[in-house]
């Protein structure tokens, strides 16, 4: 399905699988859609069609059952304060919002959805419950079903014979609102939503006189959807939260003159001023300054990055000291933690398969229980001779208890939580079933410049002839001024490293496939490759066997002649990454191959293979990588590809999953399964780690889902527990299994 044919919507309210339910099978029922994905924790709907789909008719179709909807990237359109499920929140409505909403709607030539009286389901809505519990729609209805329900006692102990009827205004009251969302969501699609089951539960315990208990069961209903609503509101706070990482208002610089301006309007090409201390607004980078930063809100490296002129910065991270002129590489709408929280939410609908697997088991599940619940409801009394009001009472308790909310959340409430886990650490995955994937590796290739290594040379050795070292590196640099060569840059950059003042050269040239000649302080210096110093002068045997070693271990040697004369050696070698040689124990400590394919020459990369003790496959074309990596699936490993995303493309495409190193870069986040965004190889352990740890998690709520079931189901037939501990199953298994999910957002 290609992108033109996919719509996106913001849908405000959504706390539950019951609600994404009950809006996937309104939407997909209507016409021209192919398919509707929905993600709970996002807030989003993802809707699939065959170029006839209507956003409009969509929108109103969702407002219809009482939530907000909005074309993603607009403000959110105001919905009639209703709601379709149990899992409602307060949301503030406005004068501009109407007028925003009525304003949208004309704009496609009609209005399109119910107004609240048409629906008449007021005092009732899905928006977030961004204050006290107690100040939400939802609390408040919560405590006005709990004060008539203490109320009703009250007044049935002191007038016994109107206690029936207390109790059944009691029960009106939190049932009333549950019942209308029970037959809105019947006439969407849906039929067997929870509020339909809580719905019959308590009409049919009326009926067996059983009135005390039923309003009991709606307050407790309520008690367990409103702390089930708090906890995924935590969830989905997560990586909201990073959208205000970035500050609202940014120092603007116009004709050399300041001031501030909103941190949105900024275009491509401006410049802004950021000042120790601050937040950076945008992406860009820096024009003048140096400074610390810490980049942890966006990537989780906890020691601040040292960054000069001309290196990128995110929006997000934190300029530690010195002043900053930044030039903006990115809109707002575009800048690094923007793309991650799109990413993040966009993967949110991408449901795994054991996710897929369970919600097409509830499917089947819920109206079985009401087969099972009816069936122990009217069996014995019929066949055993058995009482009715006993038996439609367990019934009833069934019918509760089989409620499938808790099943359905236990899978894509873990992945949520460590999808936001992993963003705010710097590992991006897209879709629970990458996340699940990724626990399944048995093989990880990676390529090796940028990604095993730092991605460029670095001077590891000075080897002294006749000039000491601090001057063979002083001669060398003032040759390399000015050359934007990997192996200059490396001569210049550890000369700055070493405080080491340059000075001018005269008639620099560069020799074509040799090196650079040139005349400092009278002296005539060549810089060349050893073959070429071999034309030039005689290299005696001590000379050639430490450049040789050198050559050995993966360097490349640069030898500086001076005045006819070799003066000394500098080495150089593109070096590992810090964390490489741990991040690749890890991997084998936990049973997965690791290979290295890398396109350079064989000696480079087998010096680099016995450093980070990892099996190296040399001097290879992308399609030999790719072909590898195919040779590797074939042996039965599940296998995952790392890289820099653009040259490993063939094989990132090849791998089960595709994995791509960089720092914030499109196509650090666009291209493959998976990023990390700052580029350590232990990262790629940690998301083999946090998908293990999601998919336990995940066992462990199915595990508290169906075991209180099990448990409740035999004590109910048996006669032990009745309606209220039935209505606890459920919602408390529900809360408890959010409850356990949320603990992913903590891991370390």
């Amino acid at each position: 399905m290609s992108e033109g044919n996919q719509m996106r919507f913001r849908v405000g309210g959504m706390d539950c699988a019951s609600c994404a339910g009950k809006i996937e099978t309104a939407v997909r029922r209507m016409p021209g859609v192919e398919d509707v994905s929905v993600s709970v924790t996002a807030g989003t709907l993802l809707v699939s069609h065959d170029g006839s789909g209507d956003a409009t008719a969509i929108a109103g179709k969702v407002e219809g059952l009482g939530y907000a909807v909005a074309p993603a990237g607009e403000a959110a359109r105001t919905a009639p304060k209703t709601s379709c499920c149990a899992h409602d929140h307060d949301h503030k409505h406005d004068h501009g919002a109407h007028d925003q909403h009525d304003a949208h709607a004309h704009a496609h030539g009609h209005g399109h959805g119910k107004s609240e009286a048409d629906l008449g389901l007021h005092g009732h809505d899905h928006g977030p419950m961004d204050g006290p519990w107690w100040k939400s729609k939802k609390g408040r209805l919560t405590i006005a079903s709990g004060a008539a329900l203490a109320l009703a006692y009250g007044l049935g102990h002191l007038v016994p014979a109107i206690a029936p009827y207390a109790f059944l205004l009691a029960m009106a009251v939190g049932l009333v609102p549950i019942a209308r969302r029970a037959v809105m969501a019947a006439l969407a699609g849906t039929p067997f939503s929870i509020e339909m089951l809580m719905t019959i539960a308590a009409i049919g315990a009326v009926i067996i006189n059983a009135t005390e208990e039923a309003a009991a069961v709606v307050f407790l209903f309520l008690v367990g959807e409103l702390l089930e609503g708090v906890a995924a509101g935590r969830a989905r706070a997560s990586i909201q939260s990073l959208g205000a990482l970035v500050p609202k208002t940014a120092l603007l610089e116009e004709n050399g003159v300041t001031r501030e301006v909103e941190a949105e309007t900024l275009a491509v090409g401006a410049t802004i001023l950021v000042r120790p201390g601050d937040r950076i607004p945008a992406d860009g980078v820096i024009l003048s300054g140096d400074g610390a930063i810490d980049e942890a809100p966006v990537t989780g490296e906890s020691t601040p990055k040292r960054k000069g002129v001309n290196e990128p910065v995110f929006a997000g991270t934190v300029n530690g000291d010195g002043a900053l002129r930044l030039r903006v590489t990115a809109a707002a709408a575009d800048n690094t933690i923007a793309r991650v929280i799109k990413l993040v939410e966009e993967a949110q609908e991408s449901k795994a398969p054991t996710e897929r697997f369970i919600d097409r088991f509830s499917r089947y599940y819920t109206p079985g229980v009401v087969v099972v619940a009816a069936l122990i409801a009217i069996l014995p009394p019929l066949l055993a001779g058995g009482i009715w009001s006993e038996w439609v009472y367990k019934g009833l308790a069934v019918l509760l208890i089989g409620c499938p909310c808790a099943l359905v959340i236990s899978t894509p409430a873990a992945i949520a939580a460590s999808l936001s886990s992993g963003a705010r650490r710097g590992l991006l995955m897209k879709g629970g079933a990458v996340l699940e994937g990724l626990g399944k590796l048995t093989a990880v290739s990676f390529d090796k410049t940028g990604t095993l290594t730092e991605g460029k040379p670095k001077v590891t050795d000075i080897v002294s002839t006749s000039l000491p070292e601090a001057e063979i590196l002083r001669l060398a640099a003032a040759l390399e001024t000015g050359s934007s060569h990997p192996l200059a840059l490396a001569i210049l950059d550890r000369a700055k490293a070493e405080g080491i003042a340059i000075p001018a050269a005269d008639n620099n040239k560069a020799l074509g496939g040799k090196g650079v000649a040139g005349t400092v302080e009278g002296q005539n210096l060549l810089l060349c490759s050893p073959r070429a110093a071999a034309d030039a002068v005689e290299i005696d045997a001590g000379s050639q066997a430490a450049i040789a070693a050198l050559n050995d271990a993966g360097k490349t040697v640069s030898l500086l002649l001076v005045d006819g004369k070799v003066a000394g050696a500098l080495a150089m070698r593109d070096e590992p990454r810090a964390d490489a040689l741990t991040g690749l124990k890890r991997l084998r400590d936990a049973g997965i191959r690791t290979i290295m394919l890398t396109g350079d020459n064989r000696r480079t990369a087998e010096a680099v293979g016995r450093v980070l003790d990892i099996e190296v496959r040399a001097e290879l074309l992308p399609q030999d990588k790719q072909r590898i990596v195919g040779e590797l699936r074939s042996e039965g490993l599940v296998v995952g590809k790392v890289g820099d995303g653009i040259n490993d493309a063939p094989a990132l495409a090849a791998a089960d999953i595709g994995i791509a190193m960089g720092g914030g870069t499109d196509v650090a986040l666009e291209t493959a399964d998976a990023a990390v965004l700052h580029g350590r190889v232990g990262d790629v352990a940690d998301m083999i780690a946090l998908s293990k740890r999601t998919m336990g998690n995940i066992g462990q709520n199915i595990t508290i889902a169906l075991g209180l079931k099990a448990v409740f189901l035999v004590t109910t037939v048996i006669g032990i527990t009745g309606l209220w501990p039935a209505i606890l199953a459920d919602t408390g298994a529900t809360v408890l299994v959010t409850l356990n999910a949320l603990r992913l957002l903590k891991t370390a």
